[in-house]
């Protein structure tokens, strides 16, 4: 059997820094891998470091800040590989990240989507927010992570150490098929950050895929090199683009009291913004669900696409059937164990 072609893609925007720290170690652990520097119109010569530094290193110009979505969009549609690895400029790798992710991925030709354990390069015995050991959402698509639940970090003790199954992989290293990328329809440019993975997996597995963690590959990652976590920018993506993907992706039954009950707690999350003296993320929230209400018209009209696509059938597996929010807020469980393991669909 001939060995998959691997392309590492890195979207680089004013992140000479990033590259000059961390490009070295993903050349060194990447032996087989072919890596790519796909640029969203930068202005700190990050092109011309890369350029001169890293001969072997390809580039692909975008031309413009495109964000996430659109900026990988353009560049994969330029790359020939059979897995794609979409990965954050701000991550470092560690010594044969690669091959575990690739090895399980080419024993079943169902898994769409896998991530690696994340762990934080600040203090490397926690795991990291943006995806920790593989993610998850609850019947109101909130997301949550093994690892984390809201803004609680769990310290690894290798505790989710087992390849699993989980509902969505993180975007900051985001291991796809490539066939099945295109197949379902690729990212939604329309989103620009935050949340386009979560969109993207939940159709891959309306359209009949799995998704992955395999924590044998281990990375880590300063996370915020974009957008930090105080952004009201960030704010107002997240409270938007999670609406869009419930109403894109969530089964007919039942999605508009929950879309209803959603935008109720997004208000509680607002006014408690208010109350800890953040008002521009309060205004996020209010701005988040009015862009929303502009966009209605065109995420119903790629849910019914998507509806008529072949393949396509809602999937509700290993979505976690309680409120999340409840069992973080109100009954104090700050763990992934902590859950009750019977609320998962399987």
């Amino acid at each position: 059997m001939n060995n998959p072609i691997v392309a590492v893609v890195i979207l680089n925007y004013n992140g000479k820094t990033f590259l000059q720290k961390f490009l070295p170690s993903v050349i060194k652990h990447s032996p087989n891998a072919i890596i790519y520097i796909a640029d969203n119109g930068s202005s700190d010569d990050s092109l011309g470091f890369v350029t001169t530094n890293f001969p072997d290193v390809k580039t692909i110009q975008n031309g413009g800040n495109y964000g996430y979505a659109k900026g990988y969009s353009l560049a994969l549609k330029q790359i020939t590989a059979d897995y794609f690895v979409l990965l954050n400029s701000d991550v470092e790798v560690t010594e044969n990240w690669l091959n575990p992710v690739i090895d399980l991925m080419e024993t079943d030709k169902k898994i769409a989507a896998c991530q690696p354990k994340i762990l934080d390069y600040q203090n490397k015995q926690l795991f990291e927010y943006a995806g920790a050991a593989g993610g998850f959402i609850d019947k109101y698509a909130y997301p949550f992570c093994r690892g984390r639940l809201f803004n609680h970090i769990e310290e690894d003790h290798l505790q989710y150490n087992n390849a699993f199954e989980v509902f969505w992989a993180t975007g900051a290293c985001l291991f796809v098929r490539a066939s099945a990328f295109w197949h379902c329809g690729g990212l939604d440019d329309d989103y620009f950050a935050h949340m386009e993975e979560i969109d993207l997996c939940w159709r891959m597995k309306n359209f009949g895929f799995k998704i992955y963690v395999q924590p044998q590959s281990v990375i880590y990652h300063v996370g915020g090199g974009t957008l930090n976590k105080l952004s009201k920018r960030k704010t107002f993506l997240n409270f938007r683009n999670n609406l869009t993907t419930l109403t894109k992706n969530h089964p007919p039954k039942n999605l508009l009291p929950k879309i209803i009950f959603r935008m109720v707690l997004d208000g509680v999350a607002a006014f408690k913004f208010l109350l800890d003296g953040q008002p521009k993320h309060f205004f996020a929230v209010i701005r988040a669900h009015f862009a929303y209400y502009a966009w209605l018209p065109k995420i119903l009209t790629k849910r019914k696409q998507l509806q008529n696509t072949k393949d396509f059938k809602y999937c509700f597996n290993h979505i976690y059937k309680g409120n999340v929010v409840a069992e973080y807020f109100i009954r104090g469980k700050k763990k992934f164990t902590d859950l009750n393991r019977g609320f998962f669909e399987d």
